[in-house]
């Protein structure tokens, strides 16, 4: 009866959707979403980043709170959640590297410094940072939180590559697309690779899709003399929307089962 019940906790399903190709190109999209719709309310609308950062932290607190008293997995309400992320990750890291003024490799160092250090929490607490051991209310804390901070570096990481001022790099929006694109590329390849840790690999590649979607967005919205297709923020971030819906009906959505620690 022991090695019974020790079986189903083992196998129990989370509240989060198995790592599948799927799971990364909606990702990408709500990443992409997050840039248009987060600047679509700072910019757009005019009402700065420390606003919009506060109006897409009430949303956050929210849908995470809706995220942890559901007692199974619901995919609208999960993506949802990560479109929560990627939008107050955005205004975030706009308001450290700009209203802050630190710049974009101030900003860097300071979410990356939050992303190291609650990771480090969580392991220490939990004893694994996998996706697949997010069952019970403490460990979905400690994920969403994690995915905030991996969501604001990437904004960040973005933004210092592509942009020229405050102490950008200035390649581009096209070049830091397939830069970051690359850097995916080697990850799937590691994959293949038994002896890596999965749980590495995830976090890595959930940071570099990041910046991947927020160079794609900056790439729809910005104007053509800055290298962007200027299309207007609020049709963009709709036509994601559209996109992100039919993903979901045409994507087969399944929670992850849960694994052994690693």
């Amino acid at each position: 009866m022991h090695s019974r019940s020790r079986d189903l906790v083992e196998h129990a399903v989370t509240k989060v959707p198995a790592v599948t190709l799927g799971f990364w190109i909606i990702k990408i999209a709500c990443t992409t979403l997050g840039e248009t719709g987060g600047d679509w309310v700072t910019m757009s609308l005019n009402l700065g980043y420390l606003i919009g950062s506060l109006i897409f932290l009430a949303a956050f607190l929210v849908l995470v709170s809706a995220q942890i008293r559901a007692r199974k997995f619901q995919s609208t309400l999960y993506w949802a959640t990560i479109v929560a992320t990627t939008t107050l990750g955005t205004t975030l890291a706009d308001f450290c590297d700009r209203s802050l003024g630190v710049g974009y490799p101030g900003g860097v160092a300071i979410v990356f410094a939050l992303l190291v250090a609650s990771l480090a929490i969580w392991y220490r607490v939990e004893g694994t940072v996998s996706v697949e051991s997010v069952v019970s209310a403490r460990v979905e804390w400690f994920y969403w939180v994690t995915i905030l901070f991996s969501q604001t570096l990437g904004t960040a990481l973005g933004d210092w590559v592509a942009g020229e001022d405050r102490g950008g790099l200035g390649l581009g929006y096209e070049t830091s697309a397939a830069i970051f694109g690359a850097g995916l590329v080697i990850i799937g390849l590691l994959w293949l690779w038994p002896r890596v840790s999965r749980t590495a690999l995830f976090w890595s590649a959930f940071v570099l899709t990041r910046p991947l979607g927020a160079t794609l967005g900056d790439f729809f919205d910005k104007p053509i003399a800055q290298g962007g297709l200027e299309f207007s923020r609020f049709y963009a971030s709709g036509i994601l929307v559209a996109f992100i819906a039919g993903c979901l009906l045409l994507i087969p959505q399944r929670a992850a089962r849960r694994a052994a620690r690693d």
